[in-house]
């Protein structure tokens, strides 16, 4: 392992994740988070990257080890209690996911559905969250764009989008889920460097999935590589080169940043 944050707002100790009689997904995982800090999460697909991602949102079976999210223990979570991890935790998917006959703003007062109180239901949303949802688009540099439909956008402007609708919740952790796999390489590095400025300005950790070897190099504090659900990696980026990630992937070839 490398270096753990002094508190880790989120930590993994020996997951275990099998769904049903199915084979070990991840095996004797460990994961620590800690604030304003950026970790890529390496691997080829099957290596348990959205399996780990899920496991702490309550999306995945848990068969041992400990995960703790902000204080919530996943593996005894008492009813209720999973609504408000899910609302701690803000996530950013390669598809956007973004309701894309609605305006960019609508999309992003979304994201603060959970403690807007009741009038969102039916439609309505109060100023302070209109001003919230405003100054959050102007931080992803897309607030000219408030008023449009969600789907006139490019993607790497939808991702901008889902980024501030994930911000919205106010989370004290972010989860990226593979975020810039359908853009193109200068986007790629636009949508990465503002996450890990996020992570840096508001003192959260982001937890970022990549295959992109140069992305994880020049856009994260710390690198954890996963090969068949074990983590083989985990060390700060400044140590790390592409050799030394290569073990990850285990011979399988993963597209370099030109051929993203």
């Amino acid at each position: 392992m490398g270096p753990v944050a002094a508190t880790s707002l989120v930590s993994v100790s020996g997951l275990r994740v099998a769904y049903g009689d199915g084979p070990v997904v991840l095996d004797g995982v460990d994961l620590d988070l800690g604030p304003g800090e950026t970790v890529a999460l390496l691997g080829s697909s099957g290596s348990g990257k959205s399996t780990l991602m899920r496991s702490l949102t309550g999306f995945a079976p848990i068969v041992d080890g400990s995960v703790d999210v902000v204080g919530h223990d996943m593996t005894r979570l008492r009813r209720g209690e999973l609504r408000q991890v899910r609302a701690d935790v803000g996530q950013v998917f390669q598809q956007f996911n973004l309701v894309g006959r609605l305006s960019v703003l609508t999309n992003v007062l979304a994201g603060g559905l959970h403690d807007a109180g009741p009038l969102n239901w039916v439609g309505g949303f109060g100023s302070a969250h209109r001003q919230r949802a405003m100054a959050l688009l102007d931080r992803v540099g897309i607030a000219h764009k408030a008023n449009v439909q969600a789907r006139t956008l490019s993607g790497g402007q939808q991702q901008r989008v889902a980024i501030a609708r994930a911000l919205m919740q106010q989370p004290q952790v972010v989860l990226a889920d593979e975020p810039v796999a359908s853009l193109d390489p200068k986007m790629s590095h636009t949508v990465l460097a503002l996450l890990r400025e996020i992570a840096r300005e508001d003192g959260i950790p982001v937890l970022v999935s990549l295959h992109v070897l140069p992305l994880a190099l020049e856009h994260s504090d710390r690198v954890v590589g996963l090969r068949h659900g074990e983590v083989l990696v985990s060390a700060p980026t400044a140590s790390l080169d592409a050799d030394a990630l290569a073990v990850v992937y285990d011979g399988i070839e993963e597209p370099t940043d030109e051929q993203h």
